[in-house]
């Protein structure tokens, strides 16, 4: 049985690239689980805050990448994921794929979008190694405590070979289908996160103008047909839910920047597939215009105060526009 089998995978050495906010978290807990990781980061901030979070750090992409059996990513954007993997030489000799050895397991755990994961895999496998897309959701609280919910796709035997890695970093870990199908199911779960939490946040702002307390409209909808995530967990108003950013002044767990991205990527398949999405095309448009400004680094729960500060203007001045 070799290193990279499916039932000893989790005895190679990882390379993990992409040191940021989720990276440096999830590499420290595979490097605290006895995992051989070997980081690397092009921002010295990041590789700084991983080292000392207990991550090993290579000095190289290629220092990282030598010898190990699965390389990880944790990158911004798809384009990032494509560099990485082809690298900036003409010949991709710099890449990823180029450096790795043969049969080497790239799991990619980036949020980007479905065609962009399925060109990476097709990269992948024509370099003559095996991959997975396994997106993330649970944020740096979930990265940092091990209970990340991993959506993956690709091949059954590869999926099966890269869940121990992930149930080192995460608490579940769900095949959603063949190359791909992870970053599709990202994108319809944080559509739904968008939509529900733009609704939630005007339904506060309407009880708050009809003259009910915050905290009354909590009680009825966390537990009635109104109860969701986005109001029982990241509840957009302070006091209710005392664990939610509305309580530290949208300090994020989950940037607006981040939602509005993600959105991104769930218009781009609405219009690629002709989906008739009006809400989630109206959400992808309500969070691009909020992280425009201040609300880029704010909670994505914040789209509330743009939406009561709208209100109080359209109130100010009923004939003009919000």
């Amino acid at each position: 049985m070799t290193e990279r089998s499916a039932s000893g995978i989790e005895h190679a050495a990882v390379a993990f690239i992409g040191l940021g906010h989720m990276g440096a978290p999830m590499a420290a807990n595979l490097a605290r689980a006895g995992i051989d990781v070997r980081g690397f980061d092009l921002s010295p901030h990041a590789v700084e805050h991983a080292r000392v979070a207990g991550v090993p750090i290579a000095e190289s992409a290629a220092a990282a990448v030598a010898g190990a059996g699965v390389v990880i990513t944790m990158l911004p954007v798809g384009r990032h994921v494509m560099g990485a993997y082809t690298g900036t030489a003409a010949d991709g000799s710099d890449g990823l794929l180029a450096l790795a050895a043969p049969g080497t397991l790239f799991i990619d755990c980036s949020t980007i979008a479905v065609d962009d994961a399925r060109r990476a895999h097709e990269l992948t496998v024509a370099a003559g190694h095996r991959s997975v897309d396994a997106p993330v959701s649970g944020g740096v609280m979930g990265a940092e405590a091990a209970t990340l919910a991993f959506m993956v796709g690709g091949d059954e035997a590869d999926v099966e070979a890269a869940r121990p890695l992930l149930e080192r970093m995460g608490r579940r870990v769900v095949h959603c289908g063949g190359p791909g199908l992870g970053q599709a199911a990202k994108t319809c779960n944080n559509m739904i996160l968008g939509v529900s939490m733009i609704a939630v946040s005007e339904a506060f702002v309407l009880g708050e103008r009809l003259g009910l307390t915050n905290e009354a409209l909590f009680e009825v909808a966390a537990n009635a047909s109104g109860q969701c995530w986005a109001l029982t967990t990241n509840c957009p108003v302070p006091g209710p839910v005392p664990a939610s950013p509305a309580n530290r002044d949208y300090e994020p767990g989950f940037a607006s920047a981040l939602m509005a991205k993600d959105l991104g990527l769930a218009l781009r398949a609405i219009e690629a597939t002709g989906t008739h999405a009006e809400a989630g095309s109206l959400a992808a448009a309500l969070y691009a215009r909020f992280a425009e400004g201040d609300g880029a680094m704010r909670d994505f729960s914040a789209i509330i105060t743009d939406i009561r500060a709208r209100s109080a203007a359209a109130a100010d001045d009923p004939g003009g526009a919000a």
